[in-house]
């Protein structure tokens, strides 16, 4: 069952330009990942230091895999290093 991926991050004005780089990363691996269906990022209208990823998964099996690669690990470290705080996950199915 496809299961939707629900990433958060605070994003403080001045870092987006160092963000994007490792996102970018971040993607472009995750797109070879088995499993992976989409993703996309969403910014808060009313509060621009809010991002949200939806990754969409064939399971949550493939979502946890990818979770415990160690390039992913070490990419999302860089990343929650820059930001000053944890990414959060929630996984979803339809139902």
């Amino acid at each position: 069952m496809a299961v939707k991926i629900i990433i958060k991050r605070k994003v403080p004005r001045g870092k987006e330009e160092r963000l994007l780089p490792l996102l970018l990363e971040l993607r472009s691996k995750a797109i070879t990942q088995r499993g992976y269906i989409s993703g996309e990022t969403l910014r808060n209208l009313n509060n621009s230091e809010d991002h949200v990823v939806i990754s969409t998964w064939q399971s949550a099996e493939d979502w946890k895999t990818w979770e415990a690669d160690k390039g992913r690990e070490e990419i999302q470290s860089k990343i929650d290093s820059l930001l000053g705080e944890r990414t959060t996950y929630d996984i979803y199915y339809h139902g």
